[in-house]
């Protein structure tokens, strides 16, 4: 962890941003270093490293914590690293997430793609929220593939998100009649439940601003980097110019102007959903019923308590 100097400790704000070594990440870790100090969060130090120093060499304010958002005790040593800093931090910026085409495990043997998508990003902004003060910008990177009504996404195949229980779905299980296509279940589904969790903690927590954000078809940001090679450039440079993928057709640096001027609004309401053009817009009608945003919180507090306590609460 790199330590902040007396200048970025008196910028008067500061904002930690997950998955900042590329993509939207890194985009947007360069546009909100123009307003203050940037925490840059990610689990390569040699990449951290890169970005903090470009950061730097603008004459701006960076600092870097390592963490893996797939394991849950990086994340709790991550999140006491950032108190420990006691900097003004009025956002934070759940950006990190991947899609594997080939399901994999992290340290606990839970699927990668649900651990950093969803269990990373509620530990981290739990165990940072009693440190945020009023008023401070929360925003999650999610997605509408979540949603099986949306066209793009029914011209897909996909199913959007297929959520059986916190449990099932570390185990990569999901609801039967889901996506024919290899890791997409459980990428909508992580952001299904991302979606839920901003709007779950909006209401539970009304002194901070909890919002989401559905970036745009954002080709080049790296998620996929198991994908395919033809197909993925297939996806870059055809498919997103096509109806009906077009319209929502965006880049890296375009979404960092969209969140930072999210995070950066202090009069910004709380429990939005923001698009790619950064206006209101509606999810899944099932994320939209409080009953399953809350459902999805507290299944996701309970196993985190459980590993927790299993482990002696290190």
């Amino acid at each position: 962890m790199s330590k902040p100097d007396s200048a970025a400790a008196s910028s008067g704000k500061a904002y930690i941003v997950t998955g900042p070594t590329s993509g939207i990440g890194r985009a947007t870790a360069l546009e909100l270093a123009k307003h203050g100090t940037v925490v840059l969060v990610g689990r390569d130090r040699k990449k951290l490293d890169e970005v903090q120093k470009t950061i730097e060499q603008k004459g701006q304010n960076a600092v870097s914590v390592v963490c893996d958002l797939s394991d849950i005790f990086s994340v709790r040593r991550a999140a006491a690293e950032i108190i420990a800093l006691h900097l003004p931090i009025v956002g934070l910026l759940n950006n990190a997430g991947i899609m594997q085409m080939r399901p994999t495990k992290n340290a606990q043997s839970w699927d990668m793609t649900f651990a950093t998508n969803h269990l990373g990003p509620l530990a981290l902004t739990e165990a940072l929220t009693p440190h945020l003060p009023d008023g401070a910008n929360v925003l999650f990177v999610v997605s509408a593939m979540e949603d099986p009504e949306r066209r793009p996404v029914k011209v897909m195949g996909m199913r959007g998100g297929r959520y059986i229980s916190a449990e099932a779905s570390i185990r990569g299980e999901w609801k039967p009649d889901g996506s024919k296509m290899p890791g997409v279940d459980s990428y909508a589904t992580s952001k299904q439940c991302g979606l839920a969790t901003a709007m779950a903690f909006a209401r539970e927590t009304p002194r901070l601003h909890f919002n989401a954000v559905e970036p745009g078809i954002t080709p080049g940001t790296g998620l996929g980097r198991e994908s395919n090679i033809f197909l993925g450039l297939l996806f870059k440079h055809v498919i997103t110019r096509m109806p009906p993928f077009a319209k929502y057709r965006s880049t890296p640096e375009h979404a960092a102007r969209v969140i930072t001027n999210i995070l950066t609004d202090e009069s910004v309401k709380t429990g939005v959903y923001h698009d790619e053009k950064g206006q209101p817009m509606l999810g899944s009608e099932l994320v939209r019923d409080p009953k399953f945003q809350d459902r999805v919180v507290a299944e996701t507090r309970a196993l985190l308590t459980k590993v927790i306590e299993q482990r002696g609460g290190n």
